[in-house]
């Protein structure tokens, strides 16, 4: 069950040619690929095309129609493989996922897809997370697609332009038998525009074609001597006909060549980013009309050295906007222009952050230091000043960038720096804004397993915790402060495995634990890990944290999930037949997380048992995101129907909280404040439950197992009570004051 429904949204997808298609950057892709007559497509979910992987699950019954075969895919390896389909077979396939933790899992199939080379059209769509947006390391795709000779596509930010690139990507492929990467960035994904439809395409070559009429080429397959051959033919062959083919269909753009004696070479993603920036200076218009001469690479890679000729003639400087480092490009160009003899000053990370996502502001920084070093005295522009127009744009030319100009302003950042007076500059926003860590949801079932760890910790002492990547990363802040290290998905187990006494010694006073969730699990953890542990007889403990979905990506099924049914997916397979199928002897499963005293139990058994062999601990409760997705819906229906519905919810006795806050320390739930004490004698804050609260139970559990707090309550709320519920209520009022009246006759008593 995925975070987001698609069900409306996909029926645009049906549009004929010459309608207008109005929608977000991942349904623009998925309406590309049915024009372009794909014939088979798969994927793993990862920001920042999760949402892509979701439009595609919810658009089966549309890609059926057209025979084509959609897959989830085990890992972005799988889903690389997948792409073999195309070696042999003049049959167009994508595949999907995010960059650069996908790319580095699909690198060895796509390392030989690109040396045998492709018949069919083979595109590689990688969300680039990268910049202040992004969840993982900070790497390009650029490297990647260098080394393996995969050509790189990187359109700029509007829906024609992502719409054609997919298009051209499937072309590009196939007149150079090599894969293609189309690199689309975090806004790219998730930007919202128009563009034209065209006729959705039945694969020309299907996969039943394939099937009944098998082909084989041994050269293909990477065994010397042909992968020696696969090297000469990427360079004398491959290459040349993907810069033909990038030359004669114009794939990289020029505007305003001739305007200025400088110029930018920019990446195409960058495009919307560096307008932004021209604007703010006062060297370009609301249309995009730029008074500096701007060379689009909408490819990335390979650069078209003759382009690069044709746009340094008359220019006497040339800036390269690359975001990110190593500077793959400025380099390349350096070479270009050493080789070719070009007379021209190269810029680019001298005037530009070397690292870090380029922002318009950090652009516009960039673009006046490059300016103001070859003679440009540029305007100061105030953010209320109406910016200039550019007067030499035909009307057919504005009418066409105004639609651009739409998109580009859903797309870009928009910074508007103020004048302050002097001595009365404010503080930096680290010094006056509180920082906010990430952290698990409200009622995340994962936050009782950290707070029992820790736990447990206070009787068992600290242990070595590798973490992985996931929801269950977040136990690496605070309040729960675990984890040691994390070394990929799915590898939570394997990054723990040098951390083994030898097998035959003395077993060590503590063991190291490695913590997985159910999505790294079947996507690479049950072999790298638990096998792994199996075979190597470590004696450490696995925890599988169970919650149903991938939850982190935006809780898609997998192998394992059981609270939902998927007609067109195999689910409700359990982890621990799979964990006992590879060889482990100890494995527990507590089926509810919230009960702390379980949880605490089953760790501590796991952590002294005198059982030798991996330990394998079970944690499963549903995500409860999803969980809320799906009964908030059904729970709304029924209030509206008159039907009687009940909702727990917690609270916090004012006049019996002391203030200990051990709930807060051991849970962090984001339901949980604190305000102030009603008592005047006391003066610590005592805590408060907010209305997000969806009644797990856990603050409660967890505070009584720390300190024994009874100032936790659990009240019912009722929707459309029943006679008996409101009779039950007027009792209990009427008890409950009965009581009140009679403590206050007594305490009238005793005043003296």
């Amino acid at each position: 069950m995925a975070e987001r429904s698609f069900v409306n949204e996909v029926k645009k997808l049906r549009l004929p040619a010459g309608e207008v298609f109005r929608g977000e950057g991942i349904l623009a892709i998925t309406k590309a690929l049915l024009e372009s007559g794909v014939g088979y497509i798969a994927g793993y979910q990862g920001a920042p095309i999760s949402h892509l992987m979701d439009v595609l699950a919810d658009a089966q019954d549309i890609l059926a129609e057209y025979g084509i075969r959609f897959e989830n895919s085990a890992s972005e390896a799988t889903a690389a493989a997948t792409l073999s389909a195309s070696v042999n077979y003049p049959l167009r396939g994508a595949v999907t996922f995010k960059a650069t933790v996908g790319t580095n899992v699909a690198s060895d199939a796509l390392a030989n897809l690109a040396s045998g080379g492709v018949t069919g059209g083979a595109l590689v769509i990688v969300g680039e997370d990268y910049g202040e947006g992004s969840s993982i390391m900070q790497e390009r795709s650029h490297a990647f697609a260098m080394k393996s000779q995969i050509w790189l596509l990187d359109p700029r930010p509007n829906l024609p332009c992502i719409v054609q690139a997919v298009k051209d990507g499937f072309d590009l492929s196939e007149a150079s038998h090599t894969p293609v990467m189309l690199q689309v960035r975090i806004r790219s994904c998730h930007l919202h525009g128009q563009f034209i439809t065209s006729d959705n395409q039945a694969p020309a070559f299907s996969v039943r074609d394939a099937l009944e009429n098998p082909v084989r080429d041994v050269n293909r397959i990477v065994l010397p001597p042909a992968s020696f051959v696969h090297e000469k033919e990427k360079i004398e062959e491959r290459w040349p006909a993907a810069v033909r083919f990038v030359q004669d269909r114009q794939l990289n753009e020029f505007f305003s060549e001739k305007v200025a004696d400088v110029g930018i070479a920019l990446q195409g993603g960058l495009y919307n980013t560096v307008i932004r920036a021209l604007q703010r200076l006062g060297l370009a218009d609301v249309y995009g009309e730029s008074k500096i001469p701007l060379y689009v690479m909408n490819v990335a890679y390979p650069l078209i050295e003759d382009e690069f000729e044709r746009f340094c003639q008359d220019k006497k400087a040339l800036l390269i906007l690359e975001e990110g480092q190593p500077n793959f490009i400025e380099q390349n160009v350096a070479s270009i222009v050493l080789q070719r003899h070009l007379d021209i000053r190269l810029h680019g990370k001298d005037v530009l952050p070397m690292a870090g996502e380029y922002t318009t502001a950090v652009v516009r920084v960039g673009l006046k230091a490059f300016l103001e070093q070859h003679g440009w005295a540029l305007p100061e522009v105030t953010p209320d000043a109406p910016l200039p127009v550019v007067t030499e744009s035909t009307e057919a030319a504005v009418a066409v960038a105004a639609v651009a100009a739409v998109e580009t302003t859903a797309a870009i950042e928009v910074t508007a720096v103020a004048e302050v007076p002097p001595g009365q500059e404010l503080p930096p926003l680290s010094e006056t804004v509180y920082p906010r860590p990430p952290g698990l949801c409200t009622g995340c079932p994962e936050r009782p397993i950290f707070s029992a760890i820790r736990l447990v910790e206070r009787e068992l002492g600290v242990h070595h915790i590798s973490a992985d990547i996931g929801c269950q990363l977040f136990s690496i802040l605070p309040p729960f402060d675990l984890g040691n290290t994390t070394m990929g998905y799915g590898l939570g187990g394997a990054s723990a495995s040098a951390l083994n006494v030898a097998p035959g010694s003395t077993p060590a006073n503590r063991r190291a634990i490695s913590i997985m969730g159910d999505g790294g699990f079947w996507h690479n953890g049950l072999t790298s890990g638990v096998a792994n542990s199996v075979y190597n007889q470590s004696d450490n403990l696995t925890i599988i944290v169970d919650n149903n979905y991938t939850a982190a990506t935006g809780g898609q099924d997998i192998l394992s999930t059981h609270n939902t049914v998927n007609p067109t997916r195999s689910t409700g397979h359990e982890i621990e037949d799979a964990v006992r199928g590879v060889g482990v002897k100890w494995v527990r499963t507590i089926r509810r997380t919230y009960d702390t005293k379980a949880m605490t139990r089953a760790l501590r058994e796991a952590l002294t048992t005198l059982s030798h062999g991996p330990k394998v601990l079970i944690a499963q409760s549903e995500c409860m995101l999803n969980l809320q997705r799906r009964e908030k819906p059904l729970r709304r229906k029924a209030i509206a129907e008159g039907k009687r519905v009940v909702r727990e919810r917690f609270g916090v006795d004012p006049d019996t909280c002391t203030g200990d806050h051990s709930c807060i320390r051991l849970s962090g739930c984001p339901s949980l404040t604190i305000k102030d004490n009603p008592d005047p004698l006391r003066q610590e804050p005592i805590t408060a439950v907010e209305d997000s609260c969806v009644g797990c139970g856990h603050c409660g559990e967890v505070a009584h197992a720390a300190v024994l707090c009874p100032s936790f309550y659990k009240a019912s709320i009722i929707n459309n009570p029943t006679g008996w519920d409101k009779w039950k209520h007027r009792m209990r009022g009427a008890v409950i004051a009965w009581l009140q009246r009679g403590l206050a006759r007594r305490r009238d008593r005793h005043v003296f």
